[in-house]
């Protein structure tokens, strides 16, 4: 029958007092005050030390209690009932021959910041992920989240933490902030699997400091009639890698992550073709897709190659280290230019251009050139004879148009 209350506790003069089943409070002269657990292990006396007394107010029951999580067996402070707790697994844990010592050293408890539990996360989960989900997982923590979560401890990242990291990207690309909170969300969850966590990722107060989203997440998109103009001021500019990406995606209409991570051996300059591989299209199966390159295309990977030599695996378009471009940095080029729209709007930009300007074109042709799935089965029989021929006429007429300097 347990003998200790907190109070004789707090009020223990020095010596060893026993709370029964092998559980002690030891007081040294000095007044230092620890736990003591003495059980039987393969027939002989183990003594196990359980840690340090708490003589805090929340020990009596007056305080508030933390709100990190710690493992029982992982705590160095403990109340009375918490080394009542501790004792009783540790003994448990001998009688079924255990060792109560190693049982009680196991993994000591350390509480990760957000970048290492990302990091940790992804190498947990990622394979019943799909190759390229897994890589834009990291990516765009990296590129959205790192910044202002890296170093923070991953018990006290709150609703507003969050709400703090997506509000810079939440209208202006609203498929990429669903995606980044999303991501956010399984970090927090797999924490909390972990006991890194008292609770589970916040949900709807998250958005509550956020503005409405555009219906259904339209990407601002510059009127086509205005694309000429940006597209010369441009090329007035000094070249560099982000001018020259940015140019190569309003040129052939494809998606700003599909030119980042361009490669030098996808490119057949005798075809006019980017063979683009399905690691590189949106969404977990989608198949590889053949862009036909206009003259203004074939043009600025000429002005891209240079004097270079490059190797098949080379991006065509590297960041300042080598690696792919930031996802920021084709929209940077937008910001510098005082324009308000974003980088992936210009396929809405070629979309309405190929409605009004090139009726005599099949819609299904135009959604062909911008990747879309092709619906009808018909459309797609057809489409594997003829649209390759009906695309070329199609982005050679936009790679005109853009550079015409007439039109702007």
């Amino acid at each position: 029958m347990a003998k200790l209350t907190a109070l004789s506790v707090k009020n223990a003069k020095p010596g060893r007092h026993a709370d029964g089943e092998g559980l002690y409070l030891l007081v040294k002269p000095t007044g230092a005050k620890s736990w003591l657990l003495r059980v039987q292990v393969d027939g002989k006396r183990r003594d196990v030390g359980l840690g340090t007394v708490d003589t805090s107010p929340r020990a009596l029951g007056k305080g508030e209690t933390s709100p990190i999580v710690i493992p029982i067996l992982h705590r160095k402070i403990l109340s009375l009932g918490e080394a009542r707790e501790k004792a009783s697994m540790l003994r448990v844990a001998a009688k079924s021959g255990l060792d109560p010592v190693a049982e009680r050293d196991r993994e000591r408890f350390q509480i990760p910041n957000f970048k290492k539990a990302a990091k940790e996360a992804h190498a947990a989960l990622k394979e019943g992920w799909s190759k390229k989900g897994a890589a834009t997982f990291i990516s765009s923590l990296e590129n959205h989240v790192f910044a202002k979560l890296a170093t923070t401890r991953i018990d006290q990242i709150t609703a507003a933490d969050i709400t703090c990291v997506l509000a810079p990207i939440w209208t202006t690309k609203p498929d990429m902030a669903r995606k980044v909170r999303q991501r956010i969300g399984t970090v927090l969850n797999f924490a909390h699997g972990k006991g890194w966590r008292a609770t589970e990722a916040p949900g709807r107060s998250v958005t509550v400091g956020l503005p409405r989203q555009p219906k259904g997440g339209n990407y601002a998109a510059m009127p086509y009639a205005e694309v000429p103009a940006f597209v010369a001021s441009l090329k007035d500019k000094p070249a560099t890698n982000g001018r020259l990406a940015l140019l190569f995606q309003i040129y052939t209409a494809a998606r700003p992550g599909e030119v980042r991570g361009a490669r030098w051996g996808q490119i057949d300059f005798d075809k006019a073709e980017w063979n683009r591989p399905s690691d590189l299209m949106k969404g977990v199966d989608a198949p590889p897709h053949t862009v036909t390159l206009s003259a203004a295309a074939i043009s600025l990977l000429g002005q891209a190659k240079g004097e270079k030599k490059p190797k098949a695996e080379d991006l065509i378009f590297p960041g300042q280290r080598g690696g792919v471009l930031s996802d920021m940095t084709m929209n940077k080029v937008l910001r510098s230019a005082d324009e308000p729209y974003d980088a992936h709007g210009f396929r809405s930009s070629f979309r309405d251009w190929a409605a009004e300007k090139m009726p005599e074109v099949p819609d299904p042709v135009a959604e062909a050139a911008l990747a879309h799935v092709v619906p009808d089965k018909v459309v797609r029989a057809y489409k594997r004879t003829t649209f390759m021929e009906m695309r070329r006429q199609l982005l050679d007429g936009w790679g005109a148009f853009v550079t015409d300097t007439k039109n702007g």
